[in-house]
Order: C-alpha cells, then structure tokens, then sequence
C-alpha cells in the first residue's frame, strides 16, 4: 500500500462514520425496535416526516438497514456485526499498514517525561514491564493485572523477580481464586483505595501514576523516570512506604540461579538471608563521601537488615579492607550501590 492508497483508506473510513445527526438517531432507534416505519420512526424521534425517508435510505445504502417496498415501507435493521464486518476487517488491514509505517520513538537517554492520557500511562505500564531484565516491582489494580497478565507472565517465565501488589484489597481475588504465583515472585495486597499506580523496572525506568490519572474524566498527570538519577525517588517510595505497608498473600520464590542481578540492596539482602552457604559481590555505585562514581568487589562478609526495613546493607571484604554498602541515598555506608552482581564462586564480571 503506498503513501497515496494509505491517506485515501483513512479519508474514506472517515466519510464512512460522518452520519448527520437524522442518521445516527434513526439508526439507534430501529436497533432498538427492531422493525418500524416511516412514520414510527418519525413518531419516536425528532426527525421531520419528509426527511425520514431520506435519512433511512442512507442508512440502507451504508449497509446498516434493509428496506421492504410495502405500504408502508418497513425499516429493518441488519445484525451489526455483518453491517460492520466489511468496516472492520478494512480498519484491521489499515492497522496493520500503520503498523508497517510506524517507527518507535527513541526514548532518551535521559529523560523524565509527564504524560496526561490514560491510554498514554497504560502504554508506559507496559513498557516497563517487559524491559524489565531482572528485576520488576509493581503496584496495580486487580483490573490492571487483568490487563497485563500475559506481559507479567513472560516476565516471571523469563527468569525476572516480579514483586507484585495489588490494591484495594477488597477488590483483589484471593489466592483460591487466582494463581498469583505464574505471574509474580511475591504478591502482596494493600488497602487503600489511594494506594499508586507504580512499575519499576531493574532500578532505572519507572512509571508513576495515581488512580485518578487512569480515569478518562479528571485532568491529572503521571510521570516517567528513564534512567535518570530521579528515578530512584520513585523506587525507593514504592519500596519503603507503598510495598512494606502490604500484606503478602503468595511468595512463590524458588532458589534463583547465581549469578544473579539485583537494583535493590532489600531484595539483594533477603535473597542473601535466606539461603547459606558464601557470596561474592559485585557493586557498582558512588562513594558517599566524595560523590565520584566506584566498583567494589570482594567477599560478603556480613548482612544488616533491620526489621522495620529502614536500613539493608552489605559489608564486603575487598583487597583494600572492608567496605560497607547500602541502597541509593545511603548514608551511613561507603558506597551507594547502583548495580549489584552476587555469585556463588567469585565476584561476577561487570
């Protein structure tokens, strides 16, 4: 199809749906009846008595109607799904055209970008969720995981820590009822209904949007966070204030395979706590004190993790002595870790 045969196609699905205001109402209306005429239609709707006839003519010779030449004349409508089958295939094929043409936007590099439609928020939902390379954190609705159930599965079949919390509670199907387990590591429920749309891929590309901002009727925004040094804003609210006030229904962790990838030092140092046996750590980050961008690597010599979750860190033993290291914004620790790698035998190649 070329450029000329594609602008014609969208022209002529467009002239195709300009019904004047008589067609639409007299359409609807012998949908509802099922058989009038003429003078029925006149009776039930606004339209003038002289122009009735006109009006279902057009409708007749847009395929949506079938005329019987009695006296009087009866309007019969036809199934909508064969009066619009032609229409739909013809706008699949036209999809399918765009699709052909269209380029993905590159996204930058750096870039914290707000976005006002719902259609628009739900597109970057889903984007980040199959980005996602190792790590994903999420807070939906019970209708979105609905909506993203096949992405959210390939992730978790795909090997990705899925950390899944769903709001309000009283709306979320319980475990008997859904499998949460196909498509999250751990699930968790909350509930307020004011409880954020969020998704966090590997530590760097987030989606924030709040529950009205997926409503078509208010004026809200959401933001996007693609590898900007913001995004850890978003990442760490999800993790210290929205997942740890949930409740866990369902954890369906198996051992993970090492070497393994972590964005979260609490999600690197649970795994850490659960299983024995030594670790080698890999860590890319900042030095607390000087600001200047570091790698670390050695053996994990010990795990802090306090119980309110206020503070996770990993003390490792390098060549040059020990080194203690936290999750982004640390403070108390050496290293701000950006990147950690754990292995079972060595410390993992950056």
């Amino acid at each position: 199809m070329t450029d000329d045969d594609l602008r014609s196609s969208l022209e002529r699905l467009g002239e195709r749906f300009d019904f004047g205001e008589y067609e639409v109402e007299a359409y609807l209306t012998v949908l509802e009846h099922g058989r009038m005429t003429a003078s029925e239609i006149a009776e039930r709707t606004d339209i003038p008595h002289p122009r009735v006839y006109d009006t279902v003519r057009s409708l007749a010779d847009n395929g949506l109607v079938e005329l019987h030449e009695s006296r009087p004349m009866q309007v019969l409508p036809i199934d909508p799904e064969e009066a619009f089958s032609e229409i739909q295939s013809s706008l699949d094929d036209l999809i399918d055209q765009l699709e052909r043409q269209f380029t993905a936007p590159a996204r930058d590099s750096e870039a914290i970008t707000l976005i006002k439609s719902r259609s628009t928020i739900l597109r970057y939902l889903g984007d980040v969720i199959e980005s996602a390379e190792y790590e994903l954190m999420i807070s939906l609705s019970a209708d979105l995981v609905g909506r993203f159930e096949e992405e959210l599965k390939e992730r978790r079949d795909a090997g990705v820590t899925v950390e899944l919390l769903v709001s309000p509670e009283e709306e979320v199907p319980t475990t008997d009822e859904y499998d949460y387990g196909e498509i999250a590591t751990t699930t968790r429920v909350r509930r307020g209904v004011t409880t954020p749309i969020v998704a966090v891929a590997d530590g760097t590309y987030s989606v924030y949007a709040t529950r009205e901002a997926l409503r078509n009727d208010v004026d809200r925004y959401g933001v996007i966070f693609n590898r900007s040094e913001l995004g850890f804003l978003v990442s760490a609210f999800l993790n210290t204030v929205v997942w740890t006030s949930g409740r866990t229904i369902e954890t369906a962790e198996s051992q993970p395979a090492f070497p393994r990838r972590y964005a979260t030092i609490r999600r690197c140092v649970e795994d850490l706590q659960r299983y024995d046996g030594q670790f080698y750590a890999s860590i890319r980050g900042r030095d607390v004190l000087t600001g200047k961008h570091k790698t670390v690597a050695g053996t994990v010599a010990d795990i802090t993790a306090e119980a309110s979750k206020e503070r996770a860190a990993l003390t490792i033993e390098t060549d040059s002595g020990l080194i203690d290291v936290g999750g982004q914004t640390a403070a108390l620790e050496d290293i701000e870790a950006h990147e950690i790698h754990i292995g079972r035998d060595a410390p993992p190649e950056l």
